[in-house]
């Protein structure tokens, strides 16, 4: 064991499991979206372009308020700000369950659900950062895989839950269970006693303990990533809302159908642990570049996807690119950054998603209505995916320059 992974405080382990936990029940509830597609469609008689605009709000409102999250929780600590996270989450679905139209599930499964993660994303998964040096991009990984196990297990429960409760009593349980895990979870978070040093192939910083939110968006870095993150973001959101309704439209069954999203989440299982621990010793920069090719090229499969066996593949494989994304963004803010402020960091990088998780479902929905085909949506897809790719290899350049100046001074 190296000096710096001994440094690591045995505690930071258990953030770690805490995070997981916490972003596995928020993320799970978020993408059981496409469980309960079908029963707001029936119930309330919407279109695919009004019902997609229920995920499209929840992803707006919560990467937009994880700037707010991320600074309260720099200030009050995450304990206090997840835990009220999950509460909000909680009442939102419990108000949903007794809506009566869709203009109540986009106040309630929408904004309401939208804050509680808001409140619990940004403040957890930017925790875990400062806890490591050397090995944050494993804990990262860890912590953020929680979103894939989320995404595999809870749709496939409501599915189950709506079959046998229908879509309003399976809301009121998940009301429950959300509360219940979720206060036990969050419970276990602590801020790290002490900013960690940083990786020895990171920039430096332009204090001891990091940069101030203020310095972060003063740096070009941190606006080429900004850029980064707001083209990819399409690319990564458009599929869980649709590609289990694509699904359907050639005939696949309701559970195979769903159970795609879950596929999602097992490849980002597998991401967030393997590309995570590799982007350790390969450089986390050039690391997510890959994945983000990976991801646009994934997308050449779902054009061309026969049948069912090629829309799986084609799940598990952007799963397992967007899971390496997500899992090595907040180690990357924090290697450029510091842990001064690290979650306002992260939550400001995170509202460049914002949009891309609003217009990209509910266009490709819209879409679909007018022309009965997602094709010209997946070509859009491919064309920002190259704009991102650009983006990446700007932030790497900027980045080197940095580190070059330092080792001059």
């Amino acid at each position: 064991m190296t000096q710096a992974q001994a440094s690591d405080p045995p505690y930071g382990w258990v953030v770690v499991w805490a995070t997981f936990a916490s972003l596995a029940l928020i993320f799970g509830v978020s993408y059981s979206f496409a469980a309960f597609f079908e029963s707001f469609a029936a119930e309330f008689a919407a279109k695919r372009a009004d019902v997609s605009l229920v995920f499209g709000i929840t992803g707006l409102v919560y990467f937009s308020a994880g700037i707010g999250g991320g600074m309260l929780s720099d200030r009050y600590g995450p304990r206090l700000v997840c835990g009220l996270g999950m509460g909000l989450i909680s009442a939102g679905l419990l108000g949903a369950s007794f809506a009566q139209s869709m203009v109540g599930i986009y106040w309630t499964y929408g904004v309401c659900l939208g804050l509680g993660i808001a409140l619990v994303y940004t403040p957890s998964i930017g925790n875990v950062q400062p806890w490591f040096t050397a090995r944050r991009g494993l804990a990262s990984g860890i912590a953020s895989s929680g979103i894939g196990l989320g995404t595999v297990v809870v749709p496939l429960l409501a599915t189950l839950a709506i079959a046998g409760l229908q879509w309003r009593g399976a809301m009121r349980w998940m009301a429950v269970g959300v509360l219940l895990a979720g206060l036990v979870a969050t419970g276990l978070l602590k801020p790290a006693p002490v900013s960690a040093t940083p990786a020895k192939d990171a920039p430096a910083r332009p204090l001891a303990n990091g940069a101030s939110l203020a310095q972060a968006l003063r740096d070009k870095r941190f606006w080429w990533f900004y850029l980064f993150t707001f083209t990819c973001a399409p690319t990564m959101f458009i599929p869980f809302a649709h590609v289990s309704a694509s699904a359907r439209d050639i005939g696949i069954n309701e559970a195979s159908a769903v159970g795609l999203v879950g596929l999602i989440g097992i490849g980002s299982l597998v991401g967030r642990f393997a590309i995570g621990s590799l982007a350790d010793r390969l450089g986390r920069n050039k690391t997510l570049m890959l994945a983000q090719i990976s991801m646009a090229a994934s997308y050449l499969l779902w054009m061309a996807a026969p049948g069912y066996p090629a829309l799986a593949i084609f799940a598990l494989w952007l799963g397992l690119s967007y899971g390496g994304i997500v899992s090595l963004m907040p180690a990357i803010c924090m290697d450029m950054f510091g842990g001064r402020a690290i979650s306002g960091v992260v939550g400001t990088l995170y509202s460049a998603a914002a949009l891309g998780n609003l217009l990209g479902p509910v266009v490709a929905g819209a879409v679909f209505d007018r022309l009965g085909s997602y094709m010209p949506v997946l070509l859009a897809c491919l064309a920002l995916s190259a704009v991102s790719t650009w983006a990446c290899t700007r932030m790497i350049k900027a980045q080197a320059q940095v580190a070059a100046k330092a080792q001059t001074v």
